[in-house]
């Protein structure tokens, strides 16, 4: 239950009116309507005295909300890591080779730390995928975008996982030997 709903259901349970809590709390019973509406949301302070004034515990009031928290927070993290992932893993292999051209193994060394970089960031990815049971591209989709699949749609979209895997696997390894070929040329040209 998410907190515009759980101050709806406690206003109620204390026969309060939206102008009654106003009231109560100091603020105007528009906000009241809009805390219920799921328009805006109470600051600490409110959620402290309203509470207090349904005799719950601030965790009894969030509660519902507590899960959407986490789930925004995850989304927002694995964003944050799959840009690192992408930066560091092209990174490695765009200059890693140039760097091993130029530096021999300081250049070695250096590809090296750019794509264990890119890879734990990568691990990281896939620990909040797992966390959240998010597999295929769908459902990671849908995870993103704060939506749950149904399980119809979580069965259609797991049935051609391996297929979806395999793809990814080939693509990914098919732009990397790409992105190195180009590299390696260009560092040739640019040496010669």
């Amino acid at each position: 239950m998410k907190v515009h709903e759980q101050i709806r259901k406690y206003r109620k349970q204390y026969n309060f009116s939206q102008e009654e809590l106003a009231d109560k709390i100091y603020v105007s019973r528009q906000t009241i309507s809009n805390w219920e509406n799921g328009k805006s949301y109470p600051d600490i302070e409110n959620l402290l005295i309203l509470s207090t004034l349904f005799h719950i515990t601030l965790d009894e009031l969030i509660k519902g909300d507590i899960e959407v928290m986490r789930k925004e927070l995850d989304n927002h993290v694995m964003d944050v890591w799959t840009g690192v992932m992408l930066i560091f893993l092209v990174l490695g292999v765009v200059a890693g080779i140039p760097l091993t051209y130029a530096l021999s193994w300081w250049g070695f060394g250096i590809t090296i730390v750019l794509l264990a970089i890119g890879m734990g960031a990568s691990i990281k990815v896939e620990l909040i995928k797992k966390r959240h049971n998010t597999k295929t591209f769908k459902e990671i989709m849908a995870f993103t975008e704060n939506k749950n699949l149904n399980l119809e749609d979580r069965l259609k979209s797991q049935k051609g996982y391996w297929k979806e895997q395999l793809l990814m696997i080939v693509g990914s390894t098919i732009i990397t030997l790409i992105l190195a070929l180009v590299a390696l040329i260009i560092t040739k040209l640019i040496m010669n």
